[in-house]
Formats: structure tokens, sequence, C-alpha cells
């Protein structure tokens, strides 16, 4: 942990952005929640910094925090801002890089869904 940076205690209020700090020609992580069920986990990625396409077993939440992000889903690229968020479906090639600064919470449940992509839709 960065030095300065806030500690996570359980019932205490903690502002996520400034769970990890930028570093240079990087993309930083801190695991804020782990457990066999799911895994909640902040990120900070440099300017040109991002995650090379791969798949994931479950779906994940994607919430930008700070800055904006670019993610990729089976090849179709959505520019997402600070404040939205976008569900990477299990099983799908994604991919995120970062045309600028930006930090955001990963939120992944290890579950099932019944749900098939591309339709699945959550109503807002």
């Amino acid at each position: 942990m960065k030095a300065g940076s806030p500690s996570l205690i359980a019932g205490r209020k903690v502002t996520l952005p400034l769970l990890v700090g930028y570093q240079e020609k990087s993309v930083v992580s801190r695991v804020v929640l782990n457990s066999k069920e799911g895994t909640v986990t902040v990120f900070a990625f440099d300017s040109g910094e991002g995650l090379s396409e791969h798949t994931a077993p479950y779906d994940a939440l994607v919430q930008i925090l700070e800055g904006d992000a670019q993610v990729t889903i089976s090849g179709k690229t959505t520019l997402l801002h600070q404040g939205e968020a976008i569900i990477l479906p299990a099983g799908v090639s994604h991919a995120l890089s970062a045309p600028a600064r930006f930090k955001m919470l990963l939120t992944m449940i290890r579950a099932r869904t019944s749900l098939h992509w591309p339709n699945r839709e959550v109503e807002v």
C-alpha cells in the first residue's frame, strides 16, 4: 500500500479513488474485498495503458471513478465517463484502455448467470 493512502476498516467510509495512485506507465490495483464469492478491486491506469483482450468465467461490473476509459467488448468499443458503468459478460472477450488517466472499480461475482450475451438487459 502506498504511504498516505487511506486504510480500509469495516464500517468506515472511504473515498474509493484515493485508494490507488497513478504510476507512470503502469496499471495499479488494490483489492478492496476478496472472497470465494467474488472480488472488488480499485484500479488506476496511466495514460496509454490498458488490459489486453481476454475473457473471464464470470460477469464483472466496471464503474468509472475518475476520468474516461475505452472498453471493448466483443470488438465493439465504448467510451465510458466518470460515474458510468458497464457489464463485462462472462465468456466474452473484452479489453480496457486509457486514452488519458482513469480510475475504476471492478466488481466480479463468482456466480453463473442465466442471461446470455448479447441480450442481457438490466432495467434501470
